[in-house]
């Protein structure tokens, strides 16, 4: 099993948040909330497989994943971050590797999508994402995201480095295959809250087209006094739409005593 590649923000010597992006983004998502959290933490944060710099190729289940993440980051960090479906992904780190995690961090996350929701996605993601500008790839962005209040100059600044040019056209740097894969995996049942007693921060956007509402209620009965939920102005992408609110919140929970 390969290593992903990873990449790292702030000081090495602070304590380390491994965080794990969603389908279609990168490990880069990460630089403008690590750089809210420093000098207190440090962030790892990895292109999955099928995205940025690390391998492309099958299988793409979430054993899988997890495989990929324990080969490059061995038992990890005590805290982990997870957003969409990298959320999904962190709750099953820590149902996983019962005691090696502390804190979890959960941005609207995708713990469980509903089939005929996930079945949509991924025929929405069937469609190579080609623009023939960056320009237009960006405000594009804001269309495919549902974005709502997110600043352009984050946008970006994140996407220049996201996107690149070949042949004429601004492509993403991810497999198409990894994600409309990972759309499937969202749709299967997922491990019970029960099996993840961890302090758990939920951050939900206000605006989502993700619900959670199915799962809340669930979440919160199982964890007790562990959880705490804030929701945040805009939609899904709520470290473009919301990231001072989001950030503050992480770090907030993340300094809060055990």
């Amino acid at each position: 099993m390969s290593g992903l590649h990873v990449r790292r923000f702030g000081d090495e010597r602070a304590p380390a948040v491994a965080c794990l992006h969603g389908v279609t983004s990168w490990g880069g998502h990460f630089e403008a909330l690590a750089a809210r959290l420093a000098p207190a933490f440090g962030v790892i944060a990895p292109d999955l497989h099928g995205h940025g710099d690390s391998g492309r190729e099958p299988p793409w289940r979430i054993p899988d994943h997890l495989a990929h993440l324990e080969a490059t980051l061995g038992v990890g960090p005590r805290a982990w971050l997870g957003h969409s479906f990298g959320g999904r992904l962190a709750f099953e780190w820590a149902a996983t590797h019962p005691g090696a995690v502390e804190r979890l961090v959960l941005l609207d996350p995708a713990i469980f999508v509903p089939p005929h929701v996930a079945l949509l996605a991924a025929e929405n993601a069937r469609r190579e994402r080609r623009y023939p500008s960056f320009e237009e790839a960006v405000d594009r962005r804001f269309e495919e995201s549902q974005l709502h209040r997110a600043p352009r100059e984050l946008v970006e600044r994140e996407l220049r480095s996201h996107l690149v040019e070949k042949d004429g056209s601004w492509r993403y740097r991810y497999s198409q295959a990894a994600v409309v894969a990972a759309y499937g995996e969202m749709a299967s049942a997922p491990p019970p809250f029960t099996a993840v007693r961890v302090r758990t921060l939920l951050v939900l956007g206000e605006r989502s087209y993700l619900p959670y509402d199915h799962l809340l209620e669930a979440h919160r009965d199982a964890l007790g006094d562990l959880f705490q939920v804030v929701v945040v102005p805009g939609g899904h992408s709520v470290l473009w739409d919301a990231l001072d609110e989001t950030a503050a919140a992480v770090a907030a929970f993340l300094a809060s005593p055990a």
